[in-house]
């Protein structure tokens, strides 16, 4: 199976530069976790701010001429903020290439399937209904993610279903249309259960906008399972996907099962879609942006586009984050508002190429 999907991926560059791209990519979250960390309302030296990270390495001890005031603000305030974005963008990325991998859909996008606004429905009757209750805490850890991955499953259903409606062939477009149909279905029932609990308005926009403003270490530990689950299912599917490109019936002559694979990644996907947006709210485009930069870039095998989803997406909505909350300052732009700048033109542009195609 394996030497089949390899033959098979049209354009596939040679591994010298696959490792070559996994390198950069790990230099790049690395100089974006520095650069994260060392600039905001108070700069702090990079060098101090690397020393600081490489202090945190059990049995490694240097000298970083920071001060505990500066130190404190690294390890309370910048790092789980910057960890946190490079997590969220990691988990939206490879998200999104896988999704675009199983529908075999170069514009599928959590956002644009629908799973978003699924998981983003179920975080906000979860809000709702905590408020209404008159606890601000209950069950928080647990029961914000589940309902965010119960909306996200559900849309993703809908959405597969409604794009096959009438025993039609599920293109790409029509797959589209119904990610945006089932968007705007889950987006009114959203609307209807704010207008319904007044009081909960200004937790649920601010949430809406994408925030990592008030992100902590327990957002980190909180989502750090799920982008564990997530990132081993789909990383190991990798060579799956890749045989998925050349048709069903060809797959399946190669020994794989494609529904059976196509459930799980879009379980898993689904899930660590569903984690990031528990925890940050809806920022866009990231799913379209990195993969399909990727694939110009590295090739379209998703042995190369997967990992380097996850390297280079974290960077990637970090190093958004470090823009939207530096441009404007002392003000803070919302992230959400940052990736659909750059986000619709690239959409726009990456429409046009498939429909030249």
């Amino acid at each position: 199976m394996d030497g089949g999907g390899r033959s098979s991926v049209r354009g596939a560059r040679p591994a010298g530069l696959r490792v070559g791209w996994l390198v950069g990519g790990v230099v790049a979250l690395v100089v974006t976790l520095v650069a994260g960390i060392a600039f905001g309302p108070v700069t702090l030296p990079p060098a101090g701010v690397a020393a600081e990270l490489l202090n945190l390495v059990p049995g490694v001890r240097i000298h970083s001429g920071l001060n505990e005031r500066e130190i404190a603000i690294i390890t309370e305030l910048r790092l789980p903020r910057v960890v946190l974005g490079l997590l969220v963008g990691a988990m939206l990325a490879l998200a999104g290439a896988a999704y675009q991998g199983v529908f075999r859909n170069p514009l599928a996008d959590p956002h644009l399937l629908g799973v978003a606004a699924g998981a983003g429905l179920g975080v906000t009757a979860v809000i709702a209904f905590r408020n209404a209750a008159g606890d601000a805490t209950a069950n928080l850890p647990v029961s914000v993610p589940l309902a965010a991955f119960v909306g996200a499953i559900v849309a993703v259903a809908l959405t597969w279903l409604l794009g096959g409606a009438g025993g039609r062939a599920r293109s790409p477009a029509t797959l589209i249309l119904a990610g945006v149909a089932v968007s705007a279905f889950l987006a009114a029932a959203q609307t209807y259960l704010m207008q319904q609990n007044v009081e909960s308005l200004r937790e649920v926009y601010s949430w809406l906008l994408g925030r990592l403003a008030t992100a902590g270490w327990h957002d980190v530990l909180l989502l750090l399972p799920y982008a564990a689950v997530t990132g081993a299912i789909v990383l190991s599917q990798r060579r799956e996907l890749d045989v998925l490109t050349v048709g069903d019936e060809e797959a399946t002559s190669l020994g794989l099962h494609p529904q059976r694979s196509r459930y799980l990644l879009i379980v898993a996907a689904s899930l660590g879609t569903a984690a990031a947006v528990s925890v940050s709210g809806l920022i866009g485009f990231v799913g379209i942006i990195v993969p399909h930069t990727l694939r110009l870039l590295a090739g379209p095998s998703y042995r190369s586009i997967l990992p380097l989803s996850v390297l280079f997406g974290g960077a990637f909505l970090a190093l958004t984050d470090l823009f939207a909350r530096t441009v404007a300052s002392p003000a803070e732009i919302p992230i959400g508002v940052v990736t659909a700048f750059f986000g619709a033109p690239f959409f726009a542009i990456v429409l046009r190429k498939s429909r030249v195609s």
